[in-house]
């Protein structure tokens, strides 16, 4: 498995596909990071066209178990961000 782009690296690359300078393109990246941490963490979704859609989802009220003691617990509701993958991109992993 190759080792995931790092920001540094991404925003080079980006910066490079705009035809802009790394600031430009680090000020846009963190533009749509703070954009999607917003809209998602209010309960929205944002969808990526061509990537894929994350939203939050509710998770219930729950049993769960210790692994170490096996003592089981009663664990609260949360809220968990999930990210469903655009069709495309998986035909374009596995195609």
């Amino acid at each position: 498995m190759a080792k995931p782009m790092t920001k540094t690296q991404l925003v080079a690359t980006l910066a490079e596909q705009m035809g802009a300078d790394k600031k430009a393109a680090g000020a846009a990246l963190d533009a749509v990071c703070a954009l999607i941490t917003t809209e998602v963490s209010g309960g929205g979704a944002v969808t990526l066209p061509g990537v894929g859609k994350i939203y939050c989802r509710e998770r219930p009220e729950r049993m769960v178990r210790n692994p170490a003691t096996g003592e089981q617990f009663k664990k609260d509701a949360d809220k968990v961000v999930k990210m469903t993958i655009a069709k495309a991109l998986k035909d374009s992993v596995n195609g």
